[in-house]
């Protein structure tokens, strides 16, 4: 176990990391909301320029199960340090060349093909970083204390959500809309060259983890950490991969679809609808991290399973204080559903990561984490944007949808086995 400095050293360094990564991430989701329909597929009408910007969306997710299996393999080789310097700068530069990028009325469809291989490189790159950075927290800490440290990891992903939907909101409303179409909209992501260098000088700082370096003087470890994983862990990957499915489908639905939803459907304005996401996300910050002491004391299944089966009765009246069109019911409606978010997020990380041996913990953790995420979070956006398409904006069958994915997790949750004293 490391000391006490080197550990809150590494957690903050984790943190920090981790925010600005999910900056980037998230500035992608909240600009194919509100403005990538219009920037990058003009000649389609509203909804379908929707559904096309949120297909470009859809692309990170599905890249980044590629990311977690590249990265995972050379963290569980070489070391994680090395993987999260690497997994900052993608990222980090292909946000910036966002902000770079043509439009589709100065290069025609050339603009959303780019758009498309940058939104992959976005995905590919923080598909490999959340596998490092988790197991820097938890490989740095004690037993009793692993999933606080490592839902300090979770709680940058708020923060970065924070961060993107702030810069948007102050950019967007402090401008005519004409300006911010035209070259407005790029500032958040060229702000990407400010925090790519904070993170690099912070992550360049950190220890290697000490439960790695450990192993790998005892042993060479597998030849290919992807293979041992799938040959001796299949059954942890699938229940990982199960138990994402909630966690993951609500959240962008609380915080992408929201904007759209309420926007074009509802008639809503968007700084009201980018409040409610700020506001819920301040609330995250606060409470990820003691959902993730809580499962130190419970245990990471029942918190976990707790906040499932929560979001699952949340499902319609989620939607029915949407629809009032009441600014305060809804940021009521979005804090309430990141907080039951919270309660599965917060222990994921240490849950996730104890369920895998050192010498494959990056890959099995990677993999479990990153496969759901085209499937759920991915997908999610794009699915409700279609099924409030055929029900002509009636929000039921997205309702159902959810309680789709809420089932799933509750049956992963409840057959993994529970990790919380387990020795890594």
């Amino acid at each position: 176990m490391s000391k006490p400095s080197d550990i809150r050293r590494v957690v903050i360094a984790s943190f920090i990391g981790t925010t600005i990564e999910w900056y980037d991430f998230f500035l992608y989701g909240t600009a194919a909301a509100l403005v990538f329909n219009k920037l990058f597929f003009p000649t389609l009408e509203l909804q379908q320029g929707t559904m096309a910007a949120f297909v470009t969306y859809a692309v990170g997710f599905f890249a980044r199960p590629v990311g977690g299996i590249v990265f995972g393999h050379f963290g569980d080789k070489i070391g994680r340090k090395a993987m999260l310097v690497t997994t900052l700068m993608l990222m980090g530069v292909a946000t910036i060349l966002i902000g770079l990028l043509p439009t589709y009325n100065q290069i025609g469809i050339w603009a959303p093909i780019l758009l498309v291989t940058l939104r992959f490189v976005q995905g590919f790159g923080v598909g490999g970083e959340w596998g490092g950075a988790v197991l820097m927290a938890v490989e740095h800490g004690a037993a009793g204390k692993r999933g606080f440290y490592a839902s300090w990891v979770q709680a940058g992903v708020p923060v970065g959500l924070l961060l993107a939907n702030a810069v948007f909101m102050f950019v967007s409303s402090s401008m005519e809309e004409t300006a911010f179409l035209s070259w407005g909209w790029r500032v958040p992501f060229l702000l990407g060259v400010l925090l790519l260098g904070v993170g690099m000088f912070i992550r360049l700082k950190i220890i290697e983890s000490p439960v790695f370096t450990e192993a790998k003087k005892e042993d060479a470890g597998p030849k290919i950490p992807i293979l041992a994983v799938l040959r001796d862990h299949p059954r942890n990957v699938l229940l990982a991969m199960g138990a994402r499915f909630a966690e993951n489908a609500f959240f962008y639905i609380f915080t992408v679809l929201v904007l759209s939803y309420g926007s074009q459907q509802l008639g809503m304005a968007k700084v009201s609808l980018l409040n409610a996401v700020l506001i819920g996300s301040a609330v995250q910050l606060v409470v990820i991290p003691w959902f993730g002491a809580l499962s130190d004391r419970l245990g990471r299944r029942p918190v976990y399973l707790g906040g499932a089966l929560f979001l699952a009765f949340f499902a319609f009246p989620f939607f029915w204080m949407v629809e009032t069109r009441q600014p305060v019911l809804v940021v009521l409606a979005v804090v309430i559903g990141l907080i039951g978010h919270a309660a599965m997020y917060g222990p994921q990380a240490a849950f996730f990561s104890e369920l895998f041996g050192t010498r494959v913990r990056y890959s099995g953790a990677s993999l479990g984490y990153q496969l759901a995420s085209p499937l759920a979070g991915g997908l999610a956006p794009l699915i409700a944007t279609k099924l409030l398409e055929e029900s002509s904006g009636a929000s039921w069958p997205v309702a159902v949808y959810l309680l789709v994915m809420a089932a799933i997790t509750l049956v992963s949750v409840w057959l993994v086995e529970e990790t919380n004293r387990k020795a890594l």
